[in-house]
């Protein structure tokens, strides 16, 4: 494929699968991306509901909220029966469209957490946030699925002097809090370089608490063990409405003492969830395998995950079969929270991530790209990521992960198996459990907003290399975007 060409490759991603040809839909399916399409899997529809059943858990979504849910309460209570709904196959959302970090990171600060609680449960949160990643691999691999994990870490380079100094108060910040070198520490440039050899880096940090992963071996890997496990996957079923203790779909419906969503970036198409979270558009390329010459020359040894310091996000990792997978924000949210992507808009952020890719390691100007995709991610108005279960009604939510969801997932499900099991438990104490953010604008305001925010966040990066100083616009932003 042509380096520049992305609008065919784009396109892909919001391909719909014929409705009546299992094969067809299979290869629509491994178009959506790298991650399908390299997942180990058929990834033909199984199990649809048919006709109207009776369970104790239903939970809505087969991505790695919902099935993680499953997988934990199976093995608690193997005598539950829990069914999964989902409208195409698991991993179709952003399990399986996202860059593959199993992080720690959280997408409010300590700071916002420690005012809803305290400080010892911000800590609480943090600390629980660093076990998910090991938990993530550990259950991986006692459920036999080869997720081609490597904790190597995170990096996240500086780049600017404005980023450096930002490193600096970022590493002072967690000092304050008791966080040590074990946690995160600071880089100078030859120790960043030392990691990923890229262009004009000044220093940066790193934190050992990531895990590059296959997130698509690693969703198809999660159905396969809980349908092992006794739970039925209805995928190709489509909720259409969630109540307490009913799940309506396409194909019959589901009465539950629990009624589970795990819709993350698509809650906002069910009835009385409009404005719970907004999607917004994460996009994503790859390259083609690289030689072992090219991979001494850009480091990543131990794969290790990168960003750096710069306001609109951007994230990368080398893949297991020596690919770098690099993604970002910037495409705009669509009027209505529609997970659909834009095909021309989709293929500008496309070419301007290889720009941006470029830019951090030259080396990779002529290397083809050869798969582009993209992935809607649930933002909560006060951007708080949240799980809990009303006792009331028996419905029980996570979700708002902000991009961060591949650990934080892992964390819910633990924490909404001990929630419908009505166990008391250091997770269910957690500051997040039982958050309740507020809803977003109505249209036309919600389009406004979130436009005006993401266009901000571009603004702050161009502000910056051209004063030299901290923007005064991402200050601004702070508060709406999680930080302090």
């Amino acid at each position: 494929m042509n380096t520049h060409d992305f609008a065919g490759r784009a396109g892909r991603s919001v391909r719909t699968p014929a409705p009546d040809d299992p094969s067809e839909r299979a290869r629509a399916y491994a178009s959506v991306s790298l991650w399908l399409a390299t997942a180990g899997d058929d990834l033909v529809a199984a199990d649809a509901l048919a006709g109207d059943r009776e369970v104790d858990v239903a939970i809505v979504g087969a991505g790695f909220t919902g099935l993680w849910t499953a997988f934990y309460l199976a093995e608690a209570r193997p005598d539950l029966r829990i069914a999964v709904v989902e409208r195409e196959i698991a991993g179709y959302g952003a399990s399986g469209r996202n860059g593959g970090w199993a992080s720690a990171l959280f997408p409010s600060s300590l700071a916002t957490l420690a005012r809803g609680a305290d400080r010892d449960a911000a800590l609480r949160q943090h600390a629980e946030m660093r076990a998910s990643v090991d938990e993530v691999i550990r259950a991986a691999a006692a459920a036999g699925i080869d997720a081609r994990l490597a904790k190597g870490g995170t990096l996240t380079l500086a780049r600017t002097a404005t980023q450096l100094e930002r490193a600096r108060a970022e590493v002072a910040e967690a000092r304050a809090w008791g966080r040590g070198e074990d946690d995160i520490v600071l880089l100078d440039a030859e120790a960043a370089r030392g990691r990923l050899n890229a262009a004009g880096v000044l220093g940066g940090t790193y934190t050992p608490d990531c895990a590059a992963v296959h997130p698509g071996r690693l969703v198809r890997g999660l159905v396969r063990a809980v349908r092992e496990r006794g739970v039925r996957v209805h995928e190709r079923t489509a909720a259409t409405r969630i109540a307490p203790h009913v799940v309506e779909t396409d194909r019959g419906t589901l009465t539950a003492s629990h009624v589970v969503r795990a819709t993350e970036g698509y809650t906002p198409g069910l009835p009385g969830h409009t404005r719970d979270v907004v999607p917004v558009h994460s996009l994503i390329i790859a390259t083609a395998p690289l030689p072992d010459g090219m991979w001494e020359e850009i480091g990543l040894a131990r794969r290790e995950t990168f960003t750096d310091g710069r306001h609109l996000v951007i994230y990368g990792q080398r893949t297991a079969d020596d690919r770098i997978v690099f993604g970002g924000r910037g495409a705009p949210y669509r009027l209505g929270s529609s997970t659909r992507l834009d095909r021309g808009a989709a293929a500008r952020v496309h070419a301007k991530l290889h720009r941006t890719l470029v830019d951090l390691l030259p080396v990779l100007r002529d290397v083809e790209i050869t798969h582009a995709w993209g992935g809607a991610l649930g933002i909560a108005r006060d951007w708080h990521a949240s799980v809990g279960l009303d006792p009331a009604t028996g419905m029980g939510w996570a979700g708002g992960y902000v991009g961060d969801g591949v650990t934080t997932t892992n964390l819910a499900g633990r924490t909404l198996r001990d929630l419908v099991l009505g166990e008391s438990t250091a997770l269910t104490a957690l500051p997040w459990v039982g958050h309740r953010s507020p809803r977003w604008e109505p249209e036309p305001v919600r389009w406004l907003g979130v436009n005006a925010g993401l266009r901000a966040m571009a603004a702050a990066d161009a502000e910056e290399r051209a004063t030299g100083r901290d923007s005064v616009a991402a200050r601004v932003m702070a508060p709406f975007t999680g930080g302090h």
